[in-house]
Order: C-alpha cells, then structure tokens, then sequence
C-alpha cells in the first residue's frame, strides 16, 4: 500500500470516475477503506467487490471527510457540485473545465485539471495534467501517483492543450475505433466474412498499439520503414499521403478542441 491520503471521487460510479477508482483500488494505490464515492443514487454498483468503500449522495460531506477531491462528472453538471473546499487538493477530469472556474467552484487554490479516460481500468490511459500555481511539489507528486495507476501521465505547462488532449486522447478508443471500422468496413465490401474482418482488424489494432507503445521507433520511423521497403504497404501508404486525409483528421481534431472549449 502507498500512503496516499483519503481519495473521493465525485461521479465516482460513472464511466471514467470508476475506472480511475477501480485504477486505484486495483493496483493497490489505495485501500478500498480511504475511497469514497458519491453519486446521484447512492448505491454501490460497480464497487460489489470493495464493501468498504464509503458512498454518499452528499458531495459536502464527502469533501469534508476526503483530503483529496477528484470532480468527474459531466461539464454540463459542473455548476450543480456545490462544494466549498479551501483546504483541499482538487483534481478534475471534466472536459473543458478550466482552472480558474474550478477554483471559483470549489474555494480551493490548489486545484489539477486532468484528462484521462475510460482505460484508466486497465492501466492504459494516457491522462496530462496542468496545475495551479498553489499546488506545490508534494501535491504533484500525488497527483502524478494518482494517474500513474491509471497508465502512464505527464504534467504540461500550458492549460490550453489540455483541450487538444481531450480531442486526441481523452476518447478511447474513440478515434482508433472509426478507423478500424473503416478497415471492417473495407473488408467486408471485399466479400471477407464480417466476423472473420472484424478479428483480424481488432487483433491488428492490438499488436500495432502494443508495438508502437513498447517499441522505439516512432511512428513516423515505422511509416518511413514501410515506404522505403516499397511493398503493397507502401503503395498504400503512398496514396494516403498523397489524399487529404491528413487535412481531415486535422479538421476532426480541431472539431473537438472546440466542443471541449465550450463545454467550460
């Protein structure tokens, strides 16, 4: 066990406040007794298997009894937390949500705006953060412990990309999967059965993710490599490069940094 302090986790039975509990309970980050959930129905879905852990529909008394406070809720219901925390570490994973409204929400001057998502479960996620400028070295070091469970993080000078973020990597698999949907799709339309597409594109997608994550060539080198190699990948990349898809996922991407920007 690390010693981490008392965590709760307001949304903590949603998609993304789960995952990031379950990161903690299950790499032993935390024990289930120092965990505390609050939610609209005050029921322990989700977290059967950890009966200590505290849930509460009362966001104050949960801010009261946690030193650590991580907000992950819809931004829509941002206004809705009422909580007052001046002495508490804040830690939010809502989207678009920005430094400043936090700490006019919360009183707290040592608040961390995060993205992280849903494959914090499996200790996959990939979740930056930026951090007031009252949250000293010891609150870092904590938030870095927090999200290190959840797979690897970064902290990053500037707020602002925190939106792009959002847009690249806060929803998996999100843009992953509508490529590999294209490539299904692809497939099919080439007579090839659709279970038989859909298993060789998700076991294609697993062994490139897992290739890309622990190789070191970038991904860049392995395009170049296939190119220079100068066989049917090649051809295929070649007339990539040479389409506007580029442009388009640019224009998606630019999509989302936008819809992230007015949420907050």
């Amino acid at each position: 066990m690390t010693d981490l302090p008392k965590i709760g986790i307001i949304g903590g039975s949603g998609m993304l406040g789960r995952a990031i509990a379950h990161a903690l309970l299950d790499r032993m980050a935390l024990p289930a007794s120092d965990l505390w959930i609050s939610n609209r129905s005050g029921g322990k879905a989700g977290f059967e298997q950890f009966p200590e852990v505290e849930v509460t529909t009362d966001n104050a008394r949960l801010g009261e009894a946690c030193d650590i406070v991580i907000l992950s809720v819809p931004p829509a219901l941002a206004p809705d937390i009422g909580m007052d925390v001046p002495a508490k570490l804040v830690i939010s994973v809502m989207a678009g949500v920005t430094l400043d409204r936090l700490q006019a929400m919360t009183g707290s001057d040592r608040v961390v705006r995060a993205m992280s998502s849903p494959a914090a479960e499996l200790g996959l996620a990939y979740s930056p953060w930026a951090a007031a400028p009252a949250v000293g070295p010891a609150d870092r070091a904590v938030v870095t412990r927090i999200f290190s469970a959840c797979g690897l993080t970064d902290e990053v000078d500037d707020e602002a990309h925190l939106d792009h973020f959002t847009a690249m990597t806060g929803p998996v698999p999100g843009f992953v999967a509508f490529y590999a949907d294209c490539m299904i799709d692809y497939a099919v339309k080439a007579g090839i059965a659709p279970a038989v597409a859909d298993r060789a594109i998700r076991q294609l997608f697993f062994s490139a993710g897992a290739m890309l994550a622990h190789g070191q060539a970038s991904p860049a080198d392995h395009v170049r490599q296939m190119i220079d190699y100068a066989g049917t990948t090649a051809a295929g990349l070649s007339a990539m490069g040479n389409s506007p898809i580029r442009e388009a996922i640019a224009e998606g991407l630019d999509a989302a940094v936008r819809k992230a920007r007015s949420l907050g």
